[in-house]
């Protein structure tokens, strides 16, 4: 299982999110951390963004990551779908 640790930005926008959708992230993080390839968070790399992956929350959220040396995940943003991928 990946070690995964998350960015300033991430912690702050994972906060002001309503409860509900903080649930869906906090499950997402766990498939995330027993099986980065779980078909339901249709995992794929950013395009345009070297290195950078998204995985799917909900049918509105994303969550972008990279992967770093060794087993682990750096996750960077969490947000609506658009604003995730824009700045990933």
């Amino acid at each position: 299982m990946p070690e995964i640790a998350y960015t300033d930005y991430f912690k702050k926008r994972y906060a002001k999110l309503p409860p509900e959708i903080q649930k869906k992230i906090k499950k997402a993080l766990g498939l995330l951390a027993a099986n980065p390839r779980h078909p339901s968070l249709r995992s794929k790399p950013v395009e345009g963004a070297e290195g950078i992956f998204e995985a799917r929350v909900d049918q509105f959220y994303r969550m972008t990551y990279e992967r770093l040396d060794g087993d682990a995940l750096l996750m960077r943003v969490v947000d609506t779908h658009d604003k995730a991928i824009k700045k990933p």
